[in-house]
Order: structure tokens, then sequence, then C-alpha cells
């Protein structure tokens, strides 16, 4: 084995280490996948999805190509390592793979525009100030038109910066706003679990209880 020093690049992200802090990011990858869709240097929006937007299947719209559609969620989806924000809309996205109409082309295309206008979007974690975890958690209810299904998300910051998230449909129907936010929180709370233990076998420490904030 040899020392090569700093890491500062690894499978497209690039990795800064500074007196401040550590930041990564994945520009370079951004900005292949907008040069690869001919969206580089397009015109760009800061806003990645419309507020309230209902997104179905739509089976009556037109179909576009899959195979295009499958690939740009595929790239998207490594995007994820490093941008949190993205992860919502890459979920939404995600489930019609399998039949893509017309009105998911549009928000893929709303979507690579907002990369368009973020690629240099990272994250940066300092040196100094809190080492402690929190969390927060939330949940949709019914949202899906097709199924009923809700939308759950949570997101861990190690201080002030994400050091884990997820984003994804539930498997069954909640009947009340109650029991959506219950169940988000429980897998919340399941990953919480899962970081203070891996925080623990690292530092040797038994590490506090990490709090959750839940919209209830």
């Amino acid at each position: 084995m040899s020392d090569l020093g700093k890491l500062t690049y690894n499978l497209d992200i690039l990795v800064y280490q500074g007196d401040d802090g550590i930041e990564i990011k994945q520009e370079a990858y951004a900005r292949r996948i907008l040069r690869e869709v001919g969206l580089e240097g397009y015109n760009s929006t800061k806003i990645a999805m419309e507020f309230g937007l209902t997104v179905s299947k739509a089976e009556k719209e037109e179909k576009i190509d899959p195979t295009s559609y499958k690939r740009n969620v595929g790239c998207l989806r490594y995007l994820l390592h490093t941008r949190p924000d993205l992860v919502f809309l890459v979920g939404v996205t995600s489930r019609y793979m399998q039949s893509p109409r017309h009105s998911h082309g549009v928000i893929m295309k709303q979507i690579l525009r907002y990369l368009s206008g973020t690629v240099s979007y990272g994250l940066k974690y300092g040196r100094g100030g809190s080492k402690k975890i929190h969390g927060f958690s939330d949940s949709s209810l019914n949202i899906d038109p097709d199924d009923g299904r809700s939308t759950t998300g949570h997101m861990f910051c190690f201080g002030a910066t994400p050091i884990s998230w997820c984003s994804q449909q539930r498997g069954t129907v909640s009947l009340s706003s109650c029991e959506a936010e219950y169940m988000a929180v429980t897998e919340a709370a399941k990953q919480a679990i899962w970081l203070q233990d891996t925080l623990s076998e690292i530092t040797g420490k038994e590490m506090e209880q990490i709090t959750i904030w839940i919209d209830n």
C-alpha cells in the first residue's frame, strides 16, 4: 500500500479538505449529465418543482422515450450522494420509469434546469461547532392520486450539515395524518439508532440520544 496523501477525488466526488472544514460535491459529474442531455448552458432555474404539483401515471397522455428517461433518472440518482435537495424529486420521477408520459418528461426537464442552476451545490462539514446529531421527520397524507399512498422523509445532521437522508413512498395507505407522521418517525427512529450505534463504535464512546423533530 502507498500513501497518496489527502483524498481529493473519488468516484466523481470532489473532496476539498481545508483549514475550515471538508467540502464534497459532484460538480463535474453534474455538468457531464447536462452536456450529454444537451442542456449545458441552457436557461436554468432555482425552482426544482412547482409547489403543490400533482403527479400521476397519466395513462391518457402521450408516451415518451423510456430509455432516455430511465437513463436520466439513473444519472440523477448517483448525484444523491451529495445533493439531498434532489432526493424527493428523483424519488417522484423514479415511480414512472416503466411507462413515462409527457408530463413526466416536463418534470424531468425542470429538474435538469434546476441542476443547471445549482451545479456547484454540495455539502460542507465545518470544523468546530456542535458535534451533536439531530434529525427531522415529515410525511404527506394521501398525496398520490393513483393509490393514495403517502410520501415520507427524514434527514439527520451532524452539527449543521446533513449526513443521512431519505425520501420514499410508503408501502401502505395511511388513514390519518397522525398515522402517516407516526409511520414516518418510526423509520426515522430506526435510522437514528443505527447512527447512534455507528458513532459509538467509531469514537469508542457512548453517544447521547438523538433528538428527532417531527411535524405534528
